[in-house]
């Protein structure tokens, strides 16, 4: 089992938690291609993320599965924006780690 850990990055938790329980279990190579044709900005992130796993194990893509894809909350950058008389708005800007484990892919019960 290998993982691959990327921090801090620019991206706001629940949208990535979206794509990431999308991909959780399947084989990393079908992962990987379904990631490709996403629109989300999370999607590419999470497929770069998934490549470093296969690659921090020395494995083949179609030879491992996600046995985990989680995303968690990071620091907060706030930011403030002038309004009418003389106040302000503060604006957020969430930021996610983002963790993927991958493990050999089981067949017929067994591991490979």
């Amino acid at each position: 089992m290998s993982r691959a850990l990327l921090k801090f990055v620019r991206v706001s938790p629940t949208k990535a938690r979206l794509i990431a329980k999308e991909v959780q279990g399947m084989n990393a190579e079908l992962a990987l291609a379904s990631l490709e044709f996403m629109p989300n900005k999370a999607a590419g992130i999470i497929s770069k993320v998934i490549a470093s796993a296969v690659a921090n194990g020395d494995y083949e893509p179609e030879e491992v599965e996600i046995t985990s894809c989680r995303v968690d909350k990071a620091a907060v950058m706030k930011r403030w924006r002038p309004r009418a008389r003389g106040t302000a708005s503060r604006i957020i800007k969430p930021t996610a780690h983002i963790l993927v484990e991958v493990g050999p892919a089981k067949k017929d019960g067994k591991e490979a």
